[in-house]
């Protein structure tokens, strides 16, 4: 049975990677470039949706506010990743947000980042996923019906790929990558040569759509902060440095600038399209899948551009795959986070951290049935609250140091924090009834949990510190010894447990627990002539139960040998087969966990091997 789990394992995740083999599962910059930055790529696929959903409202006249909006963004996010370029040569330990946070603003603010950006990355996820599969429904509409099956089938799917190694993962996951770049610059460029040949007619939307509240100032700060979850994944490159071929600032640098420029092109792109056809969210299908449709019409290509999307949204999924182990290892170092999410696994990987995602994100889309919409609500807020405090700690960072043209770093990243940290408020304060709230709520509960955490091991710490005495004041205690040996049966299985039992220590016993008495006085003349001259002790057990009477007698012996240690010795035979475990009790196995957590007590299992 053992060995059919390994063969398994081996087929699912490969065979164990030797820790000399790390530096070779590094990444150049084609396959960092899908690992890392396709989260921010793909959220061009829904962000400027996120902007017509918000403008709506005030009427198709206030669409028109959508490339100026989208520009705006653009903007922004070329402050950000000049913020973040900064945080990868300063920082190439990688840890991103939190590592400049920590180092800049204080544990606290360090924590908060830490917090905002693993829920984040949690969203990224469920998002992305859901993103993915509700544009293979705009093609597939069948698959409306299954989304949640479906979204849990890609989730495990890339959970799986990454166990597997991120040199792998990133291999599997450049062909979807670069098809959508590809595909979505294909349509706009023919987008853009077909309005300019008039070739594409806008669509008229005057008589259906009516006017439910005017075009205000805050309406189109909302928009704004809607459509900057195209900006989503940007700080995914600074968080994952180490994984870089050297050098890894430099490469990691240049890829964040290429993902800038693919990014902000593509939305624009998106955006002026969408403008000028008058396209409007819908229901039932994607902006993207509209526009297509209008360049392309149901051809082959409209239909390559829809899977491309739907991949690349599936894809984007693997840099929170990239990045949340890999802070959650960080934390975990740092003591604010579970020490098993610090250890890497066969392929080197951190697989705790992997398995940890897949489930939260899971969870998060049965919760949220699969439905984009109401998973957005939750994103934007976490996302710029990293931005804002990685921001914030960087324009701290050129202050203290005062490097050359600190002035023009330290203002580059004040403005930054300034408009995220804005962005910030906004999206919680339009998006509260919505869900936002539930952020607020995670991001203090995880602060609290870490805080918990470290402080549990900052005392387990101080109780095994040494003390600073001499070595014999603690070596030269003496130690007593009580043995209690289970008698189950008098019989050849239990020879080598009466054999162990009798050389621990002469304060010895066997215990047996009676529950037909006329079965006693035969365990009683064999014991007399097989037990060493070890006294035995039986428990009458009226109900018939195991557990209570010898936890019972444990705790009476406890009682009378204060300062011993009481070891609990359970004979066991292990069957030739493994069905026939099934066809015996397994009373042993509930007396260790019974006692596992028992202060002074050693609980051994001495194992007679059947052979047929």
């Amino acid at each position: 049975m053992a060995k059919f789990g390994v063969w398994i394992r081996r087929i699912l995740i490969g065979r164990p990677l030797p820790s000399w083999r790390a530096a070779h599962e590094r990444l150049p910059k084609f396959l960092a470039l899908p690992v890392f930055a396709s989260d921010a790529m793909s959220s061009v696929a829904y962000a400027t949706e996120e902007i017509l959903l918000a403008l709506v409202v005030a009427g198709v006249a206030a669409t028109e506010n959508l490339i100026w909006i989208t520009i705006a963004i653009a903007a922004l996010l070329a402050i950000v990743v000049t913020s973040y370029r900064q945080t990868i040569y300063s920082y190439p330990s990688g840890g991103g947000s939190y590592i400049v946070a920590r180092e800049n603003l204080g544990t606290t603010a360090g924590l908060v980042a830490a917090a905002a950006l693993l829920i984040d990355y949690t969203l990224t996820v469920s998002v992305s996923i859901a993103s993915g599969v509700a544009n293979l429904a705009s093609a597939f509409p069948l698959l409306l019906d299954h989304r949640v099956e479906v979204c849990v089938v890609f989730i495990a799917f890339i959970a799986l790929a990454n166990l597997r190694g991120l040199r792998e993962s990133g291999t599997l996951f450049a062909i979807p990558a670069y098809t959508f770049i590809v595909s979505l610059t294909t349509m706009i460029v023919v987008g853009i040569y077909k309005a300019a040949t008039g070739q594409l007619i806008p669509v008229s939307h005057m008589d259906t759509i009516s006017v439910q509240q005017p075009l205000t100032m805050f309406l189109v700060l909302r928009a704004f902060a809607g459509g900057c979850s195209a900006m989503t994944g940007t700080e995914a490159i600074s968080n994952g440095i180490p994984a870089f071929k050297p050098p890894e600032s430099k490469n990691a640098a240049t890829t964040l600038l290429i993902m800038a420029l693919v990014l902000g092109s593509l939305f624009i792109g998106i955006s002026g399209l969408a403008q000028y056809l008058h396209i409007l969210p819908k229901h039932s299908e994607t902006v993207v899948s509209q526009i297509a449709s209008m360049v392309f019409g149901r051809t082959w290509f409209y239909y390559v551009v829809q899977f491309a999307v739907a991949m690349i949204l599936v894809v984007a999924a693997q840099t929170s795959f990239a990045d949340f182990p890999r802070l959650s290892s960080i934390l975990a170092k740092d003591r604010f986070m579970p020490r098993q999410l610090a250890n890497i696994g066969d392929r080197l990987v951190f697989s705790n951290g992997i398995l940890v995602l897949a489930s939260l994100s899971i969870l998060l889309v049965v919760k949220f049935q699969g439905q984009v919409h109401k998973l957005i609500p939750l994103y934007a807020v976490g996302v710029f609250l990293s931005f804002t405090l990685s921001q914030a700690g960087m324009a701290v960072h050129a202050w203290r140091l005062k490097e050359k043209n600190w002035k023009i770093s330290m203002a580059i990243s004040a403005f930054g924090a300034v408009i995220t940290g804005i962005v910030v408020c906004i999206a919680f304060i339009t998006k509260f009834t919505q869900g936002a709230w539930i952020v607020g709520v995670l991001i203090t509960a995880s602060i609290f949990l870490f805080t918990k955490i470290n402080h549990h091991y900052r005392t387990l710490a101080d109780q095994l510190r040494l003390p600073a005495g001499e070595p014999k004041d603690l070596l030269l205690q003496e130690v007593h010894n009580t043995v209690l040996l289970l008698v189950p049966g008098v019989h050849k299985g239990i020879i080598p447990a009466l054999l162990y039992a009798s050389s621990l220590s002469q304060d010895c016993r066997g215990v047996y627990i009676e529950t037909d008495p006329t079965d006693t006085p035969l365990i009683v003349e064999r014991w007399e002539k097989w037990g060493m001259g070890i006294p035995l002790v039986v428990l009458e057990s009226p109900y018939r139960t195991l557990l209570e009477p010898i936890l019972r007698y444990i705790e009476e012996v406890k009682k009378d040998r204060a300062r011993h240690f009481v070891t609990v010795i359970i004979p066991e035979f292990v069957p030739a087969k493994w069905w026939h475990k099934l066809l015996h009790n397994q009373s042993g196995i509930l007396l260790k966990w019974a006692l596992m957590f028992k202060r002074d007590i050693v609980v051994t299992n001495i194992r007679y091997y059947l052979e047929k």
